[in-house]
């Protein structure tokens, strides 16, 4: 089974700024949740036990979040505080442990995944990038997990795109549909509509066979003078094949600020503490919109 995922958290969140100026991106909150807690808790429900942060410089406190905070939880404990103690020791899924390790220089997301071989080791391993949230019952890493027992090799998360945005994504070369899952003959890295072999789109999620190791340790750079992770995996192909789950559920791309907002809102209608008011702020929007 999968039992190690790798989330690579040493971006600069430029498209973002300021607010990522000095907070990791990763830590931005989505209501009262950061991004990265998202990702941790979708890990642990499909079953992984131990997570690989991949940090750089000035990232220190994606570890610290995870980690106890003494102070904080005394206070708590005299202040009578019981359910906001519980909360400030769960953001670490029980079972679970958090490792980190350094990407010196940036050289790509492929790179950040080829830093945690380490501890990866030789096998099965998922990658999650916490700037792609995704909600849904089950996680889409957990339907990732389920589907991944019968296709084996490589497994990538996938959905539809307009044929103008393909140039932001890896797309598959699909050769056969099955439901849910589209096994591919390749994948291109952000094509040119006119290009493109589909508009299935790579998004935030991965199942990878450790061959991908053997390529991303070459540190051939591709699009954008990077070490692409997409590039190894389309090289493995051969060897492991690849296949990608149209997964259920809602994905935002929070590495930008619409994305990001629109989390938000979507959150904050489903969430016990914020859903009446923020619902009776959007009626009263439209009806001053409306007058």
């Amino acid at each position: 089974m999968i039992r190690k995922a790798v989330l690579p958290v040493a971006g600069m969140g430029t498209r973002v700024l300021p607010a990522t100026k000095v907070l990791p991106k990763e830590l931005l909150p989505v209501v009262d949740k950061p991004l990265i807690q998202y990702a941790v808790e979708e890990a642990a429900e499909a079953g992984i036990t131990e997570i690989v942060l991949v940090t750089a410089k000035g990232k220190d406190l994606l570890v610290d979040h995870f980690d106890r905070s003494p102070e904080l939880e005394r206070q708590l404990e005299e202040r009578g505080k019981t359910d906001l103690l519980d909360i400030a020791r769960s953001t670490c899924p029980r079972g679970v442990t958090i490792t980190a390790v350094r990407q010196p220089a940036p050289l790509g997301l492929g790179h950040a995944v080829w830093c945690a071989r380490p501890v990866v080791g030789d096998q099965p391993f998922a990658v999650l990038l916490p700037d792609d949230l995704i909600l849904g019952r089950p996680g889409a890493l957990k339907q990732m997990v389920d589907q991944w027992a019968d296709t084996r090799g490589h497994l990538v998360a996938v959905e539809n795109v307009p044929l103008e945005h393909v140039s932001r994504y890896g797309i598959l070369d699909v050769v056969e549909e099955r439901g849910q899952v589209a096994r591919a003959r390749g994948m291109v890295e952000k094509p040119r509509p006119e290009d493109a072999p589909s508009t299935l789109s790579v998004i935030g999620r991965y199942i990878l066979d450790p061959v991908v190791f053997d390529v991303l340790e070459r540190r051939q750079k591709g699009q954008g003078g990077e070490i692409q992770l997409t590039d190894a995996i389309a090289a493995t192909i051969a060897r492991v094949g690849l296949a990608g789950l149209r997964f259920q559920g809602t994905r935002y791309d929070c590495g930008t600020k619409a994305g990001y907002v629109a989390a938000i809102i979507d959150q904050a209608l489903s969430h016990p503490d914020t859903a009446a008011a923020v619902y009776a702020h959007i009626q009263a929007l439209n009806i001053r919109r409306a007058a």
